[in-house]
């Protein structure tokens, strides 16, 4: 069975990286992996180069025409698209050319066509994929209630690398470092982390650190030089290794606007580096209240800050958390539990 992967680019991002775990970790004898993308730094994550094609930013009739002669040419199944423009261009391509295969689409993010025109969105979901993976309960729910059909969908969370994201167990230090890595954009909410860190800005013990890059870097920039927190707050850009990085935090903050399942919050409970985060999309799934994590049912500056003292001061709750949220990872996010039920979707569907 050929299976060719689709995505819109390689920049670092949640379904960009879930694209490269599939096709590093994909690996039963009965199926070969094809890729298509537009460029981006991942790139380099890729295992099998020579099964790739590079998709263009702007010409449709371009990326029509070489999925086109991909499929054809390696005799693929089925196109797993990882994002609703890769969907419309599935579609697009089957009604040109008649050709025969099966799509399925994980959906990893809330999309304009779904928010502005949900019954066309629905409609063609419905017409056109045989498959709807998504990262987590709450999405799928979403979709049932946008009119999916649910026989249709499925759940599979966002996996772990248990052997990228090792436990490391946590020193004792005079500093408190706190962390956020996600792209900076507005959706992700950088500036409630700068309101919190300029709370704490007269107190030494509390460092901040933001990893990420985005179209909103100079913004962020902006605004730690208006709160004068440069000697508080390190603006790191990209990080080559965001397990380091997460792993050498006390604690990570989640202040997103919006979400559906962040790799990042499985990322930490991983590592054990407590997560202290909004209560968004399917964040509950893998963080219950002070037993793997810490959820913030606003955005609050008060309650993030008093959150924040409280995990310090308390040994006792960040041994539980850490404990708890490994346990949870290892049961019910890694890496193989995701491969393997995608696997069996594939094989079932193909």
């Amino acid at each position: 069975m050929n299976v060719l992967l689709v995505t819109d680019k390689l920049t670092t991002g949640g379904a960009e990286v879930y694209f490269c775990k599939l096709e590093n970790a994909l690996n039963h004898e009965n199926i070969t992996t094809f890729t298509a993308a537009g460029e981006g730094e991942l790139y380099d994550q890729l295992r099998d180069k020579k099964r790739h094609i590079l998709l263009s930013k702007r010409n449709v009739f371009y990326n029509l025409r070489i999925i086109y002669n991909m499929i054809r040419h390696n005799q693929i199944q089925l196109v797993h698209a990882n994002s609703l423009r890769a969907v419309l261009l599935l579609i697009l391509l089957k009604i040109i050319t008649l050709q025969h295969f099966t799509i399925f689409y994980t959906k990893h993010n809330v999309t304009l066509l779904e928010k502005k025109l949900p019954f066309v969105f629905s409609f063609l979901i419905n017409t056109w994929v045989k498959r709807v993976i998504t990262v987590s309960d709450f999405e799928k729910d979403n979709l049932i209630a946008l009119g999916i059909h649910e026989n249709k969908i499925t759940t599979i969370y966002n996996g772990v690398d248990l052997e990228q994201f090792l436990y490391q167990e946590k020193q004792p230090s005079t500093r408190f470092k706190v962390g956020i890595l996600a792209r900076l954009s507005e959706e992700k909410n950088h500036s409630l982390f700068l309101d919190v860190a300029h709370a704490f800005k007269d107190n030494s013990r509390f460092l901040f650190y933001i990893a990420g890059d985005g179209p909103d870097y100079q913004k962020v920039l902006q605004k730690i030089r208006f709160l004068g927190l440069q000697e508080r707050v390190q603006l790191l850009g990209n990080v080559e290794h965001p397990e380091l990085f997460i792993r050498d935090m006390d604690v990570l903050l989640l202040t997103s606007k919006r979400e559906v399942f962040p790799m990042v919050v499985i990322e930490a409970m991983a590592v054990g580096t407590p997560i202290i985060t909004i209560n968004k999309g399917g964040i509950p799934e893998a963080v219950i209240h002070k037993q793997t994590g810490l959820l913030m049912q606003e955005h609050s500056i008060e309650e993030f800050c008093s959150t924040l003292v409280e995990l310090d001061s308390k040994a006792e709750l960040q041994k539980v958390i850490i404990k708890e949220a490994r346990r949870k990872v290892v049961t019910d996010f890694s890496l193989d539990k995701m491969i393997k039920e995608t696997t069996n979707e594939y094989l079932k569907y193909g």
